[in-house]
């Protein structure tokens, strides 16, 4: 049974248009392409693609991954300039057996090589908050409020299943910086016998606990997504605390070959996009209100 789950309200016209593809019989591949590639090309959304929020050098730099379930092979690129769709810079890395991770003048470099389209990604708006808010860099950089990482799953009626991220990151990120989205194990994993599962938030924290991973092998050992993302996520969130520092800002997703969904957060409330058989829509968890459900129109009008 087909399914697709993509993180954040950005996601679900993507995840909509992804989500009819697989019922026609598209691949999952394709499908999660898609639907990132919807958001990438949406200079509304600062967290993701054409309009990301500059670095402290006022450089869009981007991540992105994408990871083939049946065979275990990914594909991923860091500190990226000027890729108009990192996620098809990722899809064409995946498969390769060496080289499959590059990053900067690397990655673009082999972009041009497979010719796809290249593009100065900054915008006026984008730059404008740059030149705003460039000389009062805070001490701490937080993840976005109701964006961040876009991450999305699916599963098709063959039983493939694909896992992709893209992200441009922290706004006045040190040049360089590199967050958990193309890091595999921790911002995304894929095996089609188990699940995927994939994180969004702030990447320093999701890496300390290779959360994807840890939520894949949960669901290998018979958890349920909705269980396993809570499971290791409330394992992280536990040992921070014992460290003395607060929860963070992380959310994950998870997917199952049989096409059951579930997530985690440590925020009040994390919209997510799902799509299958029974339609497409905007659900939701919260960190005291794990189970899913429904999200409202007032809280839809409320995400940005």
């Amino acid at each position: 049974m087909y399914q697709i789950i993509g993180t954040w309200k950005m996601s679900l016209d993507g995840v909509r248009e992804a989500a009819e593809l697989l019922r026609a019989g598209g691949s999952a591949g394709d499908a999660v392409e898609h639907a990132i590639v919807r958001v990438e090309d949406n200079p509304d959304y600062s967290s993701v693609g054409y309009g990301g929020l500059p670095d402290k050098d006022g450089h869009v730099m981007t991540d992105c991954a994408f990871m083939d379930g049946c065979s275990l092979r990914a594909g991923a690129a860091m500190s990226v300039e000027n890729v108009a769709n990192p996620i098809r810079l990722a899809r064409k890395l995946c498969g390769r057996d060496t080289n499959w991770l590059l990053a900067g003048r690397g990655a673009e470099q082999a972009a041009v090589a497979f010719g796809l389209q290249m593009k100065d990604m900054r915008t006026e708006a984008s730059m404008r908050k740059w030149q705003a808010e460039r000389a009062s860099i805070p001490e701490k950089l937080t993840a976005y409020t109701g964006h961040d990482t876009v991450c999305v799953l699916a599963v098709d009626d063959a039983g493939r299943m694909v896992a992709g991220t893209s992200t441009s990151g922290l706004f006045l990120k040190e040049p360089g910086r590199v967050g958990d989205s193309p890091v595999i194990g921790s911002g995304f994993y894929c095996d089609a016998r188990f699940g995927a599962a994939a994180a969004t938030g702030l990447g320093e924290d999701i890496m300390r606990g290779c959360l994807s991973y840890e939520i894949v092998s949960l669901m290998r050992r018979g958890a349920s997504p909705a269980d396993a993302c809570r499971e290791a996520l409330s394992f992280l969130s536990a040992r921070k605390l014992e460290l003395r520092e607060d929860a963070g800002s992380i959310s994950v997703i998870a997917l199952n070959p049989q096409g059951e969904t579930g997530a985690a957060t440590t925020l009040e409330i994390f919209p997510f996009a799902a799509g299958g058989p029974q339609g497409t829509g905007l659900l939701a968890v919260g960190k005291d209100a794990p189970n899913l459900r429904k999200v409202t129109e007032e809280e839809m009008a409320e995400q940005p």
